[in-house]
């Protein structure tokens, strides 16, 4: 996971600097340290600073009194996020970039957070989708988990999951299932999506291990959950859930609840650093 890490954090920065920090080179001397503070200016949950730190570390800022909250970690508005001493030049051009990261992420497990509290209490799970930023969804995923929330398949490979589209292609849920099941081993599950009872009901008879339950109003999923009652299916919703929406979603009995606005809506936490000499 590091490595790749920092290939992306490498990319990052290249992106940014270009052939070189014309402002930091021309005005701040090379061998001048600094020391920094990360600040919150809202509160939240923390994820990405290990994401943050590796900007530096590329860059051979060489720190040291390193002293940080760990992913996870809740904070308030103005705490000190993370504190470090390094050589000059290199925070004041990675400082961007390294920011850029840790908002995100933290904005991701912010958002988590209180669709997990929403749902607190209930034995259903908050679930991140693969509606990710293309590249970052490694990073994006492990926010949703510092958020304590839960994840889809990380990859198409990771598993069978059947969609409208996929269905319509090979004309029902029945032929999209039995096909799934003759294309693949015994220890993979699979899992379809479907839209009303009636797909519901034959994605049951057909013997789905996993049911997600597609934009239903409230009713009707706990109407599918009462149908899966005896079932050895996992039945899960997705499609508008909101924080104000999402524990009644909960309620109707599903195992799961897959919510694509963590990581396609989240609002970056904003943060400052400040730096001084020493």
């Amino acid at each position: 996971m590091y490595k790749a890490i920092e290939k992306i954090v490498a990319q990052a920065l290249a992106e940014d600097v270009g052939q070189e920090d014309l402002t930091t080179n021309t005005t701040v001397p090379p061998d001048l340290r600094c020391h920094a503070r990360l600040i919150s200016k809202g509160s939240g949950v923390l994820s990405g600073i290990k994401v943050f730190r590796t900007a530096f570390d590329l860059l051979e800022a060489e720190i040291t009194d390193w002293e940080a909250l760990e992913d996870g970690a809740r904070f308030e508005q103005q705490d000190v996020i993370a504190s470090f001493t390094g050589k000059a030049q290199a925070v004041l051009t990675a400082e961007r970039t390294a920011m850029n990261f840790v908002q995100r992420l933290s904005g991701i497990a912010s958002l988590t957070a209180q669709f997990v509290a929403a749902i607190d209490g209930l034995p259903c799970k908050i679930c991140g989708t693969r509606k990710t930023t293309p590249i970052l969804r490694q990073m994006e995923k492990r926010a949703i988990v510092h958020g304590g929330g839960s994840n889809h398949r990380h990859t198409l490979f990771n598993g069978i999951l059947i969609k409208e589209n996929h269905i319509m292609m090979v004309g029902s849920v029945g032929e999209a299932i039995r096909r799934a099941d003759e294309g693949t081993h015994h220890l993979m599950r699979i899992g379809i999506e479907v839209t009303n009872l009636d797909e519901f009901d034959e994605a049951l008879e057909a013997g789905a291990d996993v049911i997600m339950l597609d934009n239903m109003d409230t009713d009707t999923m706990r109407e599918a959950v009462l149908r899966g009652n005896g079932h050895k299916v996992v039945i899960e919703a997705s499609g508008n859930a909101t924080l104000e929406r999402v524990r009644a979603m909960a309620e109707a009995g599903v195992q799961f609840v897959s919510v694509g606005s963590l990581t396609h809506s989240a609002q970056a936490i904003d943060m400052t650093m400040l730096i001084e000499n020493v």
